[in-house]
């Protein structure tokens, strides 16, 4: 397996085991976009990694935004409590990854924006996770 889809699937395993995340939108976590599903919702964006060799040791740090979306008529706090219950099951979480262990996970980033449409709010959460592969 990848180290980057076991740690994708390590976040999407934090966030559906928060009661905090789930309470807000339930299952609905998807990796890309989805035009069918209702708000709210968290949709795994971009990922980057940096190779991070330590005294023969392989390793990366590695970064995945998680958009956060919600639609409220354009109000903001319901996707604040939305990125901070991402944050709350993330920062300085552990676990286990199906390949690479995991040192440490941190939330580097927090932003809420407006969407065009002028209904929808969207947030990002920026995580990242030092890896020996």
């Amino acid at each position: 397996m990848s180290v980057s889809v076991s740690f994708q699937d390590l976040v999407l395993a934090k966030l559906l085991a928060s009661a905090e995340v789930t309470a807000i939108v339930g299952d609905r976590i998807v990796d890309g976009n989805d035009d069918d599903l209702s708000f709210p919702n968290i949709t795994f964006g971009p990922s980057d990694f940096t190779p991070d060799d330590v005294d023969c040791i392989r390793g990366r740090e590695e970064t995945l935004q998680l958009d956060c979306w919600t639609r409220d008529g354009g109000k903001k706090w319901p996707c604040r409590a939305l990125v901070d219950a991402v944050k709350d099951a993330l920062h300085d979480s552990d676990g286990e990854l199906e390949a690479g262990a995991l040192v440490l996970m941190r939330v580097d980033l927090v932003r809420v924006l407006d969407d065009p449409d002028g209904i929808t709010t969207h947030g990002v959460v920026q995580v990242t996770a030092v890896i020996e592969e």
